[in-house]
């Protein structure tokens, strides 16, 4: 197998198409008995691979995996990533999945771990590379995920989405390195006041001195405290808040763009945008055709 190779110039920004705008996320199986060498390109959803027969080989910028069947690998958001493929048959399931919007209040004490602020989540492999129990049962929910969109029986946007929390909780479970590590408890109690206010006042005007005197904190000493618990700065996390409730409205409500933005706080149109392509690489508008598109079977990766 060759050996990785460094970002390519000409790499691809891939737009996923969710199959289900609720459930943000696209998988598919690919069943091949050619030779192929694919593209370098990223995405912003983080992706899961779950090959199911064959031998499928992996590079990032940084390293080479061979892939055979019952393996399980795990791609960070924007990671950038290419395949090749033998003639030999190869079949394989692919979860592209934007784990931001899983992310809950009995998420919160992991939101810095699953949104890669600090290190990348392909530093998890470790998991499936050395532990079998949780390699199966990796495998097993992304092909349950595969099948539950493929069915479609009634509930399965529960089922998918209980799998995929299923999926984030093994990693939690058998990151024996603490590359998850998570905040304590108490903290996170803590901080559950100003937590509240901002999903409650998400809408309008936010700033650090509305928050301060909920936990009797002085304004300095409150920025650097939610940065030590959160992983991130409040005013980084106020926008995050925006931006993932403003993705959730551009595919669910029939509302206009400027409407998104007010309802979410950000009523300039100019500084929605910006704010919008800082999480997405893609505009507003663009984000909302994914409803109107749909999601057929993808490429390979």
């Amino acid at each position: 197998m060759a050996k990785p190779v460094g970002a390519m110039a000409e790499a691809r920004n891939e737009l996923v198409i969710y199959q289900n705008p609720l459930l943000f996320l696209k998988v598919w199986e690919l069943e091949r008995s050619n030779v192929h060498i694919g593209d370098w390109h990223y995405h912003k959803e983080v992706e899961f691979l779950a090959v199911r027969q064959g031998q499928l080989d992996i590079y990032t910028k940084n390293t080479a995996r061979t892939l055979q069947e019952g393996d399980v690998f795990l791609l960070g958001a924007s990671q950038l990533h290419r395949s090749e493929r033998s003639a030999d048959p190869l079949r394989y399931v692919v979860l592209q999945v934007n784990l931001t919007q899983y992310l809950d209040q009995s998420t919160l004490p992991f939101l810095h771990g699953f949104s890669e602020l600090t290190n990348p989540l392909d530093d998890l492999n470790y998991i499936f590379a050395s532990n079998p129990d949780a390699r199966r049962e990796a495998h097993r929910l992304i092909v349950h995920i595969f099948e539950e969109m493929q069915e479609k029986r009634r509930g399965y946007e529960m089922a998918i989405a209980i799998a995929v929390r299923s999926l984030m909780l093994l990693l939690v479970r058998y990151d024996k390195q603490g590359a998850l590590k998570g905040s304590e408890d108490v903290e996170i109690i803590r901080l559950k006041p100003v937590l509240n206010y901002v999903d409650t006042y998400i809408g309008e005007k936010i700033t650090v001195h509305d928050v301060c005197s909920l936990l009797n904190l002085s304004y300095h000493y409150f920025v650097k405290y939610f940065k030590k618990v959160m992983g991130i700065t409040f005013l980084d996390y106020v926008n995050f808040k925006r931006i993932k409730m403003a993705e959730c409205m551009l595919l669910t409500q029939d509302l206009s763009i400027i409407e998104v933005g007010c309802r979410v706080g950000i009523p300039n149109v100019a500084q929605f945008y910006k704010m919008f392509k800082r999480y997405n690489p893609c505009s507003p508008k663009e984000f909302r055709s994914r409803l109107k598109e749909g999601g057929g079977e993808g490429s390979p990766v």
